[in-house]
């Protein structure tokens, strides 16, 4: 078996957290293609049993998006090919599993598609999340083999909230947000689409998020059930 690994991205340590994520994978049993384009993660896709989407890739267009974004949208903006999107559509049909990690919402904001399969989108001007800083408790509030027998943990990572649900989901893990009102959020789900299977993983802004035992569990576990290991 195999997966499919987009890397790359403004902003965060990608190479290091997606390191983290090869050797998880590695320990499930799935070898790792990885690829920085868009295109060519998402033409790879024929054969493999999981795509893991660890990338901060979009158009960086629009009024509500930061200027410091806008600004790089020509040479950094991302938008996938009509061929990559049959190609991820086919990966949906053949039951082929995604793993999509923390900034994933936003990637291909231009793609409903992309949201419709996570469950949520992340809307600029809307959703956001505090500084990365003092640790966060993240408990379990829901039942799935993701998460059985994950006892309440404490992680330094950022807690992303106020996304768009563009579908159904049940939480597995919530936190509240750090300085804010007490609003809890919701930071993993696991959702059957289709006939593929798809798990959102908020945590994992930097590689200490990885070095956690509960989290490193949850994402070996995620693996797992989305590629049918």
């Amino acid at each position: 078996m195999h997966a499919v690994v987009l890397s790359g991205g403004l902003t965060h340590d990608f190479p290091a957290t997606t390191s983290c994520l090869l050797a998880e994978l590695d320990s499930v049993g799935l070898n790792a293609d990885v690829h920085t384009d868009v295109d060519a993660a998402l033409g790879a896709l024929p054969g493999a049993a999981l795509l893991v989407v660890n990338a901060l890739r979009w158009t960086m267009t629009g009024p509500e998006v930061p200027e410091r974004y806008r600004a790089q949208a020509d040479a950094q903006g991302a938008s996938p090919s009509s061929e990559a999107r049959a190609a991820f559509d086919a990966h949906l049909a053949a039951g082929g599993g995604v793993l999509a990690m923390h900034t994933a919402p936003i990637c291909f904001d231009d793609w409903p598609a992309w949201a419709d399969a996570l469950g949520a989108r992340w809307v600029w001007g809307r959703s956001q999340h505090p500084p990365l800083g003092p640790p966060v408790d993240v408990e379990v509030c829901g039942e799935h083999e993701i998460v059985t027998g994950i006892g309440r943990f404490t992680i330094v990572d950022e807690v992303y909230g106020d996304l768009e649900f563009r579908r159904s989901v049940t939480p597995l893990l919530q936190a509240p947000q750090p300085d804010d009102d007490g609003r809890v959020m919701p930071l993993l789900w696991a959702r059957e689409h289709g006939a593929a299977r798809v798990v959102y993983d908020a945590l994992g802004h930097h590689a200490p998020s990885y070095e956690v035992p509960e989290h490193a569990a949850i994402v070996r576990r995620a693996i797992a059930w989305t590629s049918r290991a």
